[in-house]
């Protein structure tokens, strides 16, 4: 590629580091659709004959067959996807493939060919979380009434319902889906035609070649279109987010399924055994899901360092753009196919559930709620009132709707027999019906109301 201007040939370790076809050549399809339609566009504009525009077409095709059924031989000497597609369409149509790079660099080249592979991912990646967020509003629907402890600090706080907690996830992954959508929207510009940076003399149609690969519109600016990869870090940094949010999941999944929870159960399709104790189930699944975050989140950082310093236009650092990218994007597709299946999977335990929420005096505010509400007291007065009865229910060993009247009247006689309507965890969650709240019927709502909306935008894609 370089005989015109250097008279021997790079060393064996120039080689190494330089080559990128190694990881670079899962841009191929992408690589074959931007050539594809650049060649149509240099024929349609007259810049190459009818012709020859007919025979890189042609042979493009075959290339992209050969791609697809394994028998394309990638060459490291040719050094990234580009130079071997290149290559071979030599091979197939002669000469006339060197007129493909007419008005065109390597740099707007692999910046359109990144766009169109983190487009095709952000495009996947959204369908992944919106079927993920359908099974947990299915199960969440189901689970609307099966009380369970809500924690702050990891410690028995108030009672919610199952329901109420997955809804909180499903909530989440719609941010993370709107983070996708929103940066997919900002990366759909187009930069092929930049050139290597300063744009073209040749006659080219942009509008032509972005319409054709399914852009909005050309980048305005010629430098901007070969130096920035925004695009791919505003992806990675919804990535990393949305890993974030599995893996606080598959956390909690990890905690449930421990015998001193006893709150889920996973069947053998997502655990695993062990080698030597016989009597182990592992959530494997889970544990790994919530590991993801690692690779993914250290791919934004990474990416984030390289673009850190650089004047410009292009530099070879850019070439560290993909390699963690490609990983991490994977990584979190896989992670939300798995979650996906575990979500589906896994039963709770109610009983359990509804004992361990009765615990720890998880009904206390809603005495102190009541205290405000029939005896008029303030509520710091009230949360005085109701840690005193608690620490006589403690020191008795007793939950706070079996504690007696009679305990209850020493801290405070204006208390009623009516304050055990309130005190037990199922009247608990029942009375949460503010906005967002966790009541049953609240959630049972919001649940339909997600069905509704992700039903919605599965048939608009």
């Amino acid at each position: 590629m370089w005989g015109g201007r250097f008279a021997a040939s790079p060393a064996e370790i120039m080689q190494e580091i330089n080559a990128s076809v190694s990881f670079d050549k899962v841009l191929a399809p992408q690589d074959i659709r931007g050539s594809k339609a650049h060649a149509a566009m240099l024929g349609e504009t007259g810049i190459i004959t009818k012709s020859d525009t007919r025979e890189i077409l042609r042979g493009l095709d075959q290339v992209a067959a050969e791609i697809a059924d394994g028998s394309f031989t990638f060459s490291r000497e040719l050094e990234d996807v580009h130079m071997n597609v290149e290559s071979r369409l030599k091979d197939l149509i002669g000469a006339s493939a060197g007129r493909l790079h007419t008005a065109r660099s390597r740099n707007d080249q692999v910046a359109t060919d990144f766009r169109l592979f983190v487009r095709d991912a952000a495009d996947a990646l959204i369908v992944a979380i919106g079927g993920l967020q359908e099974v947990l509003v299915a199960k969440a629907e189901e689970h609307a009434a099966t009380v369970m402890p809500g924690f702050t600090h990891l410690q028995p706080a108030q009672p919610v319902t199952f329901g109420h907690h997955l809804l909180a996830y499903v909530e989440m992954l719609g941010r993370d889906r709107g983070r996708f959508v929103d940066a997919r929207r900002r990366l759909n510009e187009c930069p092929l035609g930049s050139a290597a940076l300063a744009g073209t003399s040749f006659p080219i149609d942009r509008d032509k070649t972005a319409e054709e690969l399914g852009f909005d519109r050309p980048m305005a600016n010629s430098l901007d279109g070969v130096s920035d990869r925004d695009f791919a870090l505003e992806v990675l940094a919804a990535a990393a987010i949305t890993a974030v949010h599995l893996s606080r999941f598959a956390e909690e999944i990890v905690i449930w399924m421990t015998p001193q929870f006893g709150f889920i159960r996973l069947s053998d399709r997502f655990t695993t055994g062990s080698s030597i104790m016989p009597q182990k189930r592992n959530p494997d699944a889970a544990e790994l899901v919530r590991a993801k975050v690692g690779r993914i989140a250290a791919a934004f950082q990474s990416l984030l360092t390289v673009m850190k310093g650089l004047p410009l236009a292009y530099s070879k650092d850019m070439q560290e753009d993909k390699e963690a990218a490609f990983d991490a994007l994977a990584s979190l597709r896989l992670a939300l196919a798995a979650m996906t299946g575990m979500v589906g999977d896994l039963e709770p335990e109610k009983e359990v559930m509804r004992a361990a929420a009765g615990r720890g005096y998880s009904t206390a505010t809603d005495l102190a709620d009541w205290l405000v509400r029939e005896l008029k007291m303030p509520f710091r007065d009230a949360h005085h009132v109701t840690g005193s009865i608690v620490k006589a229910a403690e020191v008795r060993g007793l939950d706070l709707e079996n504690l007696p009247l009679e305990v209850m009247q020493e801290v405070e006689p204006r208390i009623t027999n009516g304050v055990y309507s309130v005190l037990s965890v199922e009247n608990s969650v029942k009375s949460r019906r503010s906005y967002g709240g966790t009541a049953p019927q609240n959630v049972a709502k919001m649940a339909r109301a997600w069905a509704r909306r992700l039903e919605k935008e599965r048939a608009g894609r």
